[in-house]
This record gives structure tokens, sequence and C-alpha cells, in this order.
């Protein structure tokens, strides 16, 4: 009679001495082709968003330093402003009474309030400036709207940052302008061809962001409407991530583990 364990199946002696390795198995290529559009794709968008951090940067850049740049020729630049640039500039001429927008639901400090906006019609120019005189304080709680400081009557110089329009916030329902009587309008959006429709007016293609005054009544901490650069570039680090995971994804479907 044979001894316990003398007959042990033969597969259980091999495995005992089995090893494993890894061996490239071939890819296909179309494989091949998909990842490298991929890859490359993800890298090209990663590239775009550096460059759009970068253009972002200098126009904050450029943004901050307008205020105390030296004034420029407005006539210049008031038409045809340049793109990346905001000219710091002088306007002489008259606001427009019984005319101007609050861009509602804006915050600062963890306040709520609004930007005003005055309408205001420059000497020997047909097109008009909307100017930006600030933010005040304000919520929907208090019922009325806010009570705003008068304007300058008669001819006066105005000067500050001449800048691009901010813009739409989210808002329900459309333009909601046409459907009111009572100036000064509450907006979220002050968009160009909306405010002009709305005036009847033709209007130049950017705001003045009036220069801080202590004694104006309102906050002017003026805040550029674009996308923060460390925001592209969190975006930039997403799109090399992607270009990265499908390279190893590749690596790890046609690098197999086989017997030897």
């Amino acid at each position: 009679m044979a001894r316990a364990g003398a007959g042990a199946p033969a597969w259980t002696k091999y495995s005992a001495g089995m090893a494993t390795t890894r061996r490239w198995r071939r890819a296909s290529w179309t494989a091949m082709a998909l990842t490298l559009v991929g890859i490359a794709l993800f890298v090209r968008l990663g590239i775009w968003q550096l460059d759009r951090a970068h253009e972002a940067q200098t126009l904050l850049d450029a943004f901050t330093h307008a205020a105390n740049a030296a004034f420029e020729d407005f006539a210049a630049v008031s038409v045809n402003p340049p793109g990346s640039r905001f000219p710091h500039v002088r306007v002489r001429g008259h606001y427009v009474a019984g005319r101007g927008y609050l861009r509602d639901e804006q915050m600062r400090a963890g306040r709520a309030g609004v930007e005003a906006f005055a309408v205001f019609a420059i000497e020997g120019s047909a097109p008009q400036l909307l100017v930006d005189r600030g933010w005040i304080a304000w919520s929907h709680a208090a019922g009325a709207q806010p009570v705003l400081p008068s304007l300058p009557e008669g001819e006066v110089e105005v000067s500050g940052t001449y800048a691009p329009f901010p813009g739409s916030g989210l808002r329900l329902g459309g333009n909601a302008l046409s459907t009111q009587k009572n100036w000064p309008k509450l907006t979220l959006a002050v968009e160009h061809d909306e405010i002009a429709a709305d005036l009847e007016q033709s209007l130049l293609p950017r705001v003045l962001l009036l220069d801080a005054d202590a004694a104006s009544g309102f906050e002017r901490t003026w805040i550029p409407a674009l996308m923060p650069p460390a925001r592209h570039t969190a975006y930039a680090f997403q799109w090399f991530a992607f270009a990265v995971a499908a390279l190893a994804i590749f690596v790890l479907l046609h690098w197999k583990k086989v017997d030897k």
C-alpha cells in the first residue's frame, strides 16, 4: 500500500514551481491610433488652458495698473478700444437725467448690494457712454429701491477705466428691461445690445469704471469679468492627467502576465 501523499497529482507539483512574468502583447493599430489621438488631444487642451491662464493673468495685471496709469486720449480708444488693455481716460459731458440701471445681486464682503450704472452724454459724440458709478449695499428685504447719491448736474469731467461690459449673471425669463417702467431699472444683465435697445440710443462698446472717490457714496473695487488664472491652471492639470491616464490604461491592457 502506497504511503499517503505518494500519489499526489502531477499538476500540484508543477504549480509549486510555476512562475509568472510579463510580456508585451502586440497592440492593434486601432488601439494605438486611438491612444495617440487621445493623448495628443488631452495635451493640446492642457496647453490651451495654460495659454488662457497666461492671458488672464496679463489682463488682470493690466486691469490692476489701469487706475494708476497715465490718462489716454479718449477719442483715440472710445470706438475701437485695445483688446488687451484697459485705458485710463478722462471724458467731458453730462449725465442723462432719469436714466440708469442697477445690477442686482452683487456681493461685497458677504453683503448684498447693487452696482449703479448711469448714462453719460459726451461732448461731440453721438454714441453715449454707460458709466459704472460703483457698488452700494441693498437687498430686496429693504423693500423700496436703494437710495443713490445724486448725480452731478451740468457739464462735468469724469475719469476712470474704460473696460468691457460686465455681461450677464444667472437670470430667468429673458430680458426684463422692457417690462419695467420706473428708473433706475433693476437687472442681472448689463449687456451692450440690450441696454442700447432699451435706451433707443447708440452706446460706445465699453463702460467707464469711475476712479475711486471716498466722497462718492459708492464702493469702487473693480473686479474683471473673467475666469481666474488659477482655474485655467487647474483645468490644464486635469487635461494633462487625462493624457497620463490614457497612456497608463494602454500599457496595463497590453503588458500582460504570462506563465513560464
